[in-house]
């Protein structure tokens, strides 16, 4: 079933590309309407994953891939909606329909452990998957500002002067974006914190005992909560807005990314329920 999003994803895609290419056709509307199918779409297969197992499917890896891309198609649509801007589809769009990949090629949905059923699991892995998805925004609006500022450093303005908005701009959705990701990001560890807490001292499943900040997923998640964190602080109190802000964004979310895949999958010892 995560195959029809993912081809609705890479339809829109190429459309946001063309977009790009040719501002002010009718490609952009196309886009965003076959951005929307495929957002519905996979909301309809999310559902019908929810019925078939009978709780949200965050339970593994390709489970929490699969959600954190629908969170994402529905951040960036609200974006573009309220913004009235779709240059930045071109750069975010192609990292969706890299990750939807995963769960399309698994097309499975794993089964909850008895030690995950609670609301505290669920409220943890959901806070979690939104910061996620602000904060991958935020990374593509400081790739967009990076790339406009060089253009107009080097005071040769071209493709990206032309189509993306102004530096003045990037950097406050930069701030809004980062904002809103580690305030899910800090509820997401907090409500990990408890739920590990209440598990821990009558816990049988091993996973449950060796959890510890020292764990490699944990350790990122914590170490990109500092990274964000502090350029939260160099924002108000250092100044460092525009392109410091911006490198600070890419970064963390290069160090968040690994999270999903090499770590998710190889990498950790008590984050693999399935």
């Amino acid at each position: 079933m995560n195959a029809i999003p993912l081809a609705l994803y890479f339809t829109a895609s190429g459309a946001y590309a063309v977009h790009f290419a040719r501002p002010g056709s009718a490609w952009g509307p196309t886009a965003t309407l076959t951005l929307v199918a495929g957002a519905l779409a996979h909301t309809f297969v999310i559902g019908m994953q929810t019925m078939q197992v009978g709780h949200i499917p965050f339970v593994g890896t390709t489970g929490a891939i699969s959600a954190f891309v629908w969170l994402l198609a529905l951040a960036y649509l609200y974006t573009e909606m309220t913004a009235d801007e779709r240059s930045m589809g071109i750069f975010l769009v192609p990292l969706m329909v890299v990750l939807q990949t995963i769960p399309a090629l698994g097309n499975s949905v794993a089964a909850r452990p008895p030690v995950l059923e609670s609301r505290w699991f669920e409220i943890h892995v959901f806070s979690l998957l939104v910061a996620y998805a602000s904060l991958a925004l935020a990374c593509v609006v400081s790739v967009t500002y990076v790339l406009l500022f060089k253009e107009l450093k080097a005071k040769h303005p071209g493709v990206f002067y032309a189509r993306l908005p102004s530096l003045q701009v990037l950097d406050a959705m930069n701030r809004r974006t980062v904002g809103v990701g580690w305030a899910f990001l800090t509820v997401g560890i907090g409500v990990g914190i408890i739920w590990a807490a209440q598990l821990q001292p009558g816990a049988v499943d091993p996973r449950v005992q060796a959890m510890s900040p020292l764990d490699p997923k944990i350790f990122i998640v914590v170490l990109c909560w500092l990274v964000y964190g502090f350029g939260i602080f160099a924002r108000s109190r250092l100044g460092w807005g525009g392109r410091r802000a911006a490198w600070l964004s890419t970064v963390g979310f290069a160090i968040l990314l690994l999270n999903f895949v090499p770590i998710g999958y190889f990498g950790t010892e008590t984050h693999n329920f399935y």
